[in-house]
């Protein structure tokens, strides 16, 4: 059993990563006093450069394989935007649904609703970069939320082969296509397991 260290403060993204990894010979943990060290810039222009940056960060406090992750909604109608700024969209104390009101106001109006959304990990050992591994998921923003499950942009992001929201699909269903699913099962790939 390959054991992976996850860096992240969002118990949404940390549930997505297990229940994507199904039975894979792996064990997902939260890296043990993840809230104690300071947290990381992430100033990256991409979602490569800030997975990367955090992994690094993050890397020297866990004893073995570490792996962190960005990951956001890229709008083509706002040219890629919020991209890398999708979990502070609407200011530095951003809460989720602040952030779908935002987009929705700045998408009124506006025919082309195509997105997508996009997760890179890094994988650490130490601060070695072991990988990096990206998914990508397309869709189109709707004008108002549908669903009550996911988090984040989940209400909003419509996935046309299964005919609803991610904030309507069940967890199951989601991660079968999902971004973090996507670059989980690759880095997987990657590893053997």
């Amino acid at each position: 059993m390959t054991r992976l260290f996850c860096a992240t403060g969002n118990a949404g993204k940390l549930r997505e990563f297990r229940m994507a990894a199904g039975h894979a010979p792996v064990e997902i943990e939260l890296l043990p006093n993840f809230r104690q060290i300071p947290p990381c810039v992430e100033n990256g222009a991409t979602f490569e450069e800030n997975a990367i940056l955090k992994a690094r960060h993050y890397g020297p406090h866990a004893s073995g394989l570490l792996f962190a992750d960005d990951s956001g909604l890229e709008v083509d109608a706002l040219g890629g935007a919020p991209g890398v700024y999708s979990a502070r969209f609407s200011g530095p104390h951003a809460t989720d649904e602040a952030n779908n009101r935002l987009l929705l106001e700045r998408l009124r109006g506006v025919k082309n609703r195509t997105a997508r959304f996009v997760c890179a990990i890094a994988l650490v050992e130490g601060t070695r970069v072991r990988g990096v591994y990206r998914g990508a998921v397309e869709g189109a923003i709707l004008d108002e939320p549908r669903g009550g499950g996911g988090f984040g942009y989940d209400p909003l992001f419509y996935y046309r082969p299964f005919g609803c929201t991610f904030g309507e699909a069940a967890d199951e269903r989601k991660f079968s296509v999902s971004h973090r699913g996507q670059a989980l099962l690759a880095m997987l790939g990657a590893l053997g397991a």
